[in-house]
């Protein structure tokens, strides 16, 4: 079943000359390359996502990817594949800071007296001195040596957890800070403290199935940039979503493939998006994005937007908690 799926799926995405957007402001046939974060520095539109990405197999798209002309790379500590990343890197040829890395604080380390050897594990294992963006993964907080066990302190008041971060931006060992995961309400209960930085992004779940257009207006009116994961749906949604007629329509108008078509209106929507995949040929085809047509890329916002969402990526119950990581009430 599993190698009838990647055939299908190979064939889906097959095909068509891609276009290629190359300027920095929006016309009527690029889109944006980056997005300028608060502190200035340019984060790139299309990174490649290492989610998943098995060992073995993860150094290998880095290095294409890197290669085929990307310049950001999305990890996480939780990845379990930074020490190959690092060395692909390393390998590469690519000066350090030329490449856009992004790793993430895990649940367990939010405690401040925590958060700096997490970190500290993360630059070792990508061989770094800094990261250009560090991420809290969850608006969850574990207790260190629990078996997802809550804290409750750290969950309900992830400003102390904030502060720490915002220490280590002074030391030099992150250039920017975000979060992930949070939905309207977290963000409003962290950013309600005296932030000396705000969070320049919101890494989330989006994509034709789960697209969130409340949360991609209240960032934009609020200066945050999203970052869409699993852009093309979860495992489950990704031939559903190159398949749907809509896409399939636009697709063939442009002369582009069904997976560029998402992903471009990914990066027409405003967001940064993390495509991921240890095939060299999508690795390559992904970074291919073209503005859509105005009435094309209205056409797919409305198809995405008029169905219930379909969210994929909640551990909610995986982790035993008796509330919904994503409600907008949190029982404290």
């Amino acid at each position: 079943m599993y190698l009838a799926y990647r055939g299908a799926a190979a064939l889906l995405r097959s095909a068509k000359t891609p276009c290629h957007g190359a300027m920095r402001n929006m016309s009527t046939s690029a889109l944006p390359k980056y997005h300028i974060l608060p502190s200035g520095d340019k984060i790139p539109s299309v990174a490649l996502g290492v989610w998943q990405a098995g060992q073995g197999e993860v150094g290998l798209a880095v290095k294409t990817a890197l290669k085929a002309g990307y310049r950001h790379i999305d990890g996480a500590w939780a990845y379990r594949n930074e020490e190959e990343v690092g060395k692909a890197l390393k390998e590469s040829g690519i000066a350090r800071d030329k490449v856009w890395l992004t790793s993430k604080l895990w649940n367990n380390f939010h405690a401040p007296e925590d958060i700096e050897s997490a970190l500290d594990d993360s630059l070792s294992k990508l061989d770094t001195e800094y990261l250009d963006l560090y991420l809290i993964h969850w608006p969850i907080a574990f207790k260190k040596d629990g078996n997802n066990v809550l804290d409750v302190e750290l969950t309900a008041d992830p400003y102390p957890t904030w502060k720490k971060l915002e220490e280590l931006v002074d030391k030099g060992k992150i250039r920017n800070i975000g979060i992930s995961n949070f939905n309207i309400a977290r963000i409003k209960n962290l950013t309600a403290n005296p932030l000396k930085y705000r969070p320049a992004v919101n890494q989330v779940e989006l994509n034709f199935f789960n697209p969130q257009p409340e949360l991609l207006k209240w960032a934009r009116e609020n200066d945050l940039v999203l970052e869409a994961y699993s852009p093309l749906g979860s495992t489950r949604q990704v031939k559903d979503t190159l398949t749907l007629p809509v896409v399939q329509e636009i697709a063939t108008s442009l002369g582009i493939t069904p997976a560029q078509v998402i992903i471009s209106w990914h990066v027409q929507r405003g967001t940064v998006v993390l495509p991921k995949s240890v095939t060299p040929s999508r690795v390559e085809e992904n970074l291919q994005v073209t503005a859509l047509p105005k009435d094309l890329f209205e056409k797919l916002e409305t198809a995405a937007t008029s169905h219930p969402p379909q969210r994929v990526v909640n551990p909610s119950k995986n982790w035993g908690l008796d509330f919904d990581i994503f409600d907008e009430n949190w029982p404290f």
